[in-house]
């Protein structure tokens, strides 16, 4: 079973915000490791949307660059994706999970949250 567990996500209109949630079950600290969140368009591989270093350090894919931000509440032991200003294009199943070096379907394995964005 994969203690990862996200939420948050729905059904928009293109301009529209959503944050979306990461939890895990087994209570390890999400920010002792290095994290991110991915998606999954239908029919496309697993991609990189933002992720976390140990030390804070953020980055993010081109194509969410000034509109995404990812952010961790350590009390809540909680990550977060603030999504704004979302496209139709960005309508995707979101997984959170551990950050690794070669981006694969490890990193879309747990349940997910789908996003959709209408025009």
């Amino acid at each position: 079973e994969v203690p990862l567990v996200e939420s948050g996500g729905g059904s928009v209109q293109a301009g529209e915000s959503l944050r979306i949630s990461c939890t895990d079950s087994s209570g390890f600290p999400l920010a002792a490791s290095a994290m991110g969140w991915y998606r999954r368009k239908v029919g496309n591989p697993c991609e990189l949307v933002a992720s976390r270093k140990q030390d804070g350090t953020t980055t993010y894919a081109d194509f969410v660059k000034g509109r995404f931000t990812l952010s961790l509440d350590n009390g809540k032991n909680a990550m977060y994706l603030q999504m704004n200003n979302l496209k139709p294009e960005d309508t995707a199943v979101y997984y959170c999970s551990e950050s690794t070096s070669i981006i694969g379907e490890s990193n879309c394995w747990s349940q997910g949250t789908q996003v959709t964005v209408s025009s």
